[in-house]
């Protein structure tokens, strides 16, 4: 209550004391003043969403393994490089595959021709319809041979599935490979902006609302962000539920992990089926 209505108060109660004000006219200036205080009908005002504490965290953070065990050849990546989709991450020791594959390419080419040769004898009559057929079926064999081949080669070069920026590297040139990561990846075009809401303004943000993020030392800047998901579930042990804003990124200026706090626009009330 505001010190002034708060003495109003004090002395109608003085009054009430004294016989000056019935008991009715002293509820009703009390009641008049309160409200005058807190807003109409005696709830309180209606100040919005607070400023929220917040933090950054990247939109995706992926360890990436190989998809065949194996001993790595060469990690072409190093710790806080950038790396674009489809670049080469790492590659493991493909001698064996390398050599399979050269072997069906031969045998592929030397089918293709088989079949050029045959065609002209199976015109002539000189071969029957079933041995131009086994020789073509042979030569398919060969193809879907070399292509597995070419499939065992690809799996001892992984690529970055994203784009983003080397968090980490575990693994050197020598060691062996299973199914443990080789590198750790984080995309941080755009940004996520975590943020956990007290569950008195459960449905006062809803997805696409504008939001301002005010970045924390040594940034101390301000940036726009857009709400991406309201979560439909309250934590009923803390009474919060939590939102989730993207903020973008593109100069890779906004480092993640770092505190933030964030403010809501007022939006309207959500129409009423």
């Amino acid at each position: 209550m505001k010190p002034e209505v708060r003495c109003v108060v004090l002395l109608v109660l003085w009054l009430s004391t004294s016989g000056v004000l019935a008991a009715g006219d002293e509820e009703a200036l009390t009641r008049s003043f309160a409200n005058a205080d807190s807003g109409v009908g005696g709830a309180p005002k209606d100040k919005g969403i607070p400023t929220l504490d917040c933090l950054l965290t990247p939109s995706v953070d992926t360890k990436v393994a190989s998809p065949v065990p194996g001993v790595l050849a060469a990690v072409a990546v190093r710790r806080g490089d950038r790396v674009k989709k489809g670049q080469v991450l790492f590659r493991l020791r493909s001698e064996a595959e390398q050599a399979t594959l050269h072997l069906k390419e031969v045998q592929a080419a030397y089918g293709a021709r088989t079949i050029q040769r045959n065609d002209e004898l199976y015109r002539q009559k000189l071969i029957s319809e079933q041995d131009k057929d086994d020789i073509i079926m042979q030569n398919r064999v060969y193809a879907l041979e070399k292509a597995q081949a070419q499939v065992a080669v690809d799996q001892k070069t992984t690529r970055s599935p994203i784009n983003g920026v080397v968090v980490d590297t575990f693994l050197e040139p020598g060691e062996y490979v299973g199914t443990d990561a080789v590198v750790e990846l984080a995309q941080l075009d755009p940004l996520y902006v975590e943020v956990t809401v007290p569950a008195r303004y459960f449905g006062e943000i809803r997805a696409g609302a504008k939001a301002r993020v005010i970045l924390d030392a040594p940034l101390n800047s301000t940036r726009e962000a857009w709400v991406s998901i309201v979560d439909k579930v309250i934590d009923a042990a803390s009474g919060t539920y939590r939102v989730r804003l993207e903020l973008p990124n593109q100069d890779y200026r906004l480092p993640s992990g770092l505190k933030c706090r964030v403010s809501f626009e007022r939006q309207p009330p959500s129409p009423r089926h």
